[in-house]
């Protein structure tokens, strides 16, 4: 009886040959402690630091949208079933809170003159933001850096200690208490950050094809508006998204130049009075009502240019 043998027309390498040994159990190395070979053991150190990041996380989200569910909560409640358990799920939704809060408070109105001035400033800090940006970031003269170190300083000058002057020359100017002045005082406050952010953005782009469009006989500004600006969309939607928040969110400038028609104000200083109000009739939850209505534009926003925040955050980091 003869002991049988490798194939003789097999040769070591052969696609056959590895078949047979993989059908045998003896391909490849030996399995080491980890059950795969050549696979290192993963130790308890990255299983410690995955529980830790996960953990941070949950916190994290945790602290982030738990005021926001106790707002929602509190305002479907009554304002004695709040002072008596403030963190207890309502037994009945209380809807007059949020009819309360939109017509009564005229957090309705409050919401319009909010959109109206911050849609204005918005769309004018981005475009005369950009068109600084790109100035400053592709073309060189003389007093180049010495403006664009004015604008970043900018950002670092505290808003407080500008509200007396800026009171007066909105007063000489006939600028108190009208949706055109607040929303050119936004823009003027918002262009620091958005040129500071938009030149870092504009230089990361490719010269080649403006200098195509150039060679075919495009003008500086048909470059501009047709060329670069769609080529810097993430960026723009990024720093639109940030200016939106800041200005929503603004409370200090419209208390300044902003306070004689109490129809005309934000929605920021219409939550004031309702907080104010609130401590006398005791009406809670349309207080939580307004919040609510307050934080929804925002929610919406964000959660609509998500993608587009993320993208033109790392679009710098990833050219």
């Amino acid at each position: 009886m003869t002991t049988a043998g490798p194939s003789p027309s097999l040769r070591p390498g052969d696609p056959e040959e590895t078949a047979v040994a993989l059908t045998k159990g003896t391909a490849g190395p030996a399995a080491g402690p980890g059950g795969a070979a050549g696979r290192p053991e993963s130790g308890g150190e990255g299983r410690t630091l995955n529980v830790f990041s996960h953990a941070f996380l949950v916190l994290w989200a945790v602290m982030a949208a738990g005021p926001l569910l106790w707002a929602v909560m509190n305002s479907f409640k009554s304002s004695g079933a709040i002072l008596e358990d403030p963190w207890s799920l309502p037994t009945k939704l209380h809807w007059e809170n949020w009819s309360f809060a939109w017509n009564e408070a005229n957090i309705g109105q409050y919401t319009i003159n909010s959109v109206i001035v911050v849609a204005g400033s918005v769309v004018g800090t981005m475009l005369l933001g950009s068109m600084v940006a790109y100035v400053l970031a592709r073309y060189d003269f003389p007093g180049n850096r010495l403006i664009y170190f004015l604008f970043v300083g900018g950002m670092a000058f505290p808003i407080i200690v500008a509200l007396v002057p800026l009171f007066f020359v909105m007063k000489n100017f006939a600028l108190l208490d009208t949706y055109h002045g607040l929303i050119l005082v936004y823009i003027a406050y918002s262009l620091p950050f958005t040129v500071f952010f938009m030149a870092a953005f504009f230089r990361t782009l490719p010269t080649s094809i403006a200098e195509a469009a150039e060679i075919d006989g495009a003008s500086h500004t048909r470059i501009f508006f047709q060329v670069m600006l769609p080529m810097a969309k993430p960026g723009l939607i990024s720093v639109g998204i940030f200016n939106f928040l800041g200005q929503w969110n603004q409370y200090l400038i419209p208390q300044v130049v902003h306070v004689g028609d109490a129809d005309r104000y934000v929605l920021t200083q219409g939550l004031a009075n309702l907080a104010a109000q609130t401590g006398y009739r005791g009406n809670w939850g349309g207080l939580f009502a307004g919040l609510t209505l307050a934080v929804l534009p925002i929610l919406v926003v964000y959660v609509v240019f998500q993608r587009q925040v993320q993208a033109g955050l790392t679009a710098g980091a990833l050219k």
